[in-house]
């Protein structure tokens, strides 16, 4: 509780201070590269019957929208004082964005990563440690986000003193899912300009993959008040709904308390957390950011899963429509908005993707999972 309080303080006491403001801006700016644009997908749009457009997350430095939240955290522990940084990381975007943040700002960078995700993350394991950063895989339980997660933690609590443990997305206990929603609200205070001077008017939905939550949380933020927007997040199915092992927590989960936050958990009768599987190590995770929940439960956002199969045939689809590569995790967005456009009450509708990541990282999971030798 005394390292929850002193991060909780030392945030509301920076996230309204204009030096630190001003820094994070430039970062975001000059490091990151922002602003993202909002691309009209002209082929896509054809093909579909609606107006798409992709918020591109993916044209950021390292990748994908991680690095808004990297910047932010780095900086309050610049602040703070602390010379050291942690993170868990999935997929391995979060890990990279944490490395390259912690050489820009001169921190030593630990990151956890589940074995499985280290096997499957090669290519962001190299560029974690090519930034100087120490990959600890993770052989405990599924090998995967969740089991990275608990190392951190028991790194932090040993550590307080030093450390700052940078979590990468809108999960964990307080202060870090309004936290994390601070550093990410960007993605949606550009997307709602961005398509105000587009199109003269707000899109009729917006729609985000939602592993913990983050990049989702980013860019509804920015249209949560328009009750005349519908948003939909996208959770991952895994290869089958009727399997135990999926990641769609909102569409399955119930109460219980994980990593600090009471939210929506996949659980056992008895309270023990299940194992979860998806093609995408990003959103291999058994809980949920517990904003997240709230949107639910007040019927705010729509939350949908997609399973494997369909994340991959969007992959392809977005590649051979309009030559973007997009993450795995993205690929879900996408193969949710196909479907949404094919209903035939949604045609002509304009629809916000929020392409959060691209795809590099999963080449060798695409074409192993496609046989296709590379």
């Amino acid at each position: 509780m005394p390292a929850m309080e002193e991060l909780r303080d030392a945030f509301y006491k920076y996230k309204d201070n204009e030096e630190f403001i001003e820094e994070f801006n430039t970062y975001l700016r000059e490091f990151a590269g922002r602003p993202t644009g909002l691309y009209y997908a002209p082929n896509l749009s054809e093909k579909l019957g609606c107006k798409i457009y992709l918020k591109r997350e993916d044209m950021l430095h390292t990748g994908a929208h991680k690095i808004n939240n990297a910047i932010g955290q780095g900086l309050l522990a610049k602040y703070m004082g602390k010379t050291r940084l942690i993170a868990e990381t999935g997929a391995g975007q979060h890990g990279i964005a944490t490395a390259v943040i912690g050489a820009r700002l001169g921190f030593d960078v630990k990151v956890y990563m589940g074995a499985k995700d280290v096997e499957r993350q090669k290519l962001n394991v190299f560029r974690m440690e090519l930034s100087g950063a120490e990959v600890m895989p993770v052989d405990k339980g599924a090998k995967t986000l969740k089991d990275s997660i608990n190392e951190a933690f028991r790194d932090w609590v040993a550590n307080l003193d030093t450390t700052h443990y940078l979590i990468g997305t809108t999960m964990g206990p307080h202060p870090y899912p309004t936290m994390v929603k601070y550093f990410q609200s960007v993605i949606g205070r550009e997307a709602r300009k961005q398509i105000l001077e587009a199109e003269g008017k707000l899109p009729d939905t917006v729609i985000a993959c939602v592993g913990g939550g983050s990049n989702a949380m980013g860019i509804f933020s920015g249209f949560v008040d328009d009750e005349d927007v519908d948003l939909i997040g996208v959770e991952a199915g895994g290869v089958s709904l009727d399997t135990d092992e999926n990641g769609a927590t909102l569409t399955n989960g119930t109460e219980g308390i994980l990593h600090g936050s009471l939210s929506l958990v996949l659980q056992t009768d008895e309270g023990q957390i299940k194992d979860t599987s998806s093609v995408s190590a990003g959103l291999d995770y058994p809980g949920i950011g517990p904003e997240h929940a709230y949107l639910k439960s007040i019927n705010r956002v729509e939350y949908v899963p997609i399973l494997n199969d369909e994340a991959l045939d969007a992959f392809k689809l977005l590649c051979e429509t309009e030559g973007i590569i997009p993450a795995l995790e993205s690929s879900h967005a996408v193969a949710y908005a196909v479907k949404y456009a094919q209903m035939p009450e949604n045609k002509g509708k304009t629809i916000i993707i929020n392409l959060s990541g691209r795809g590099d990282k999963d080449m060798f999971t695409v074409a192993k999972e496609l046989g296709v030798e590379v």
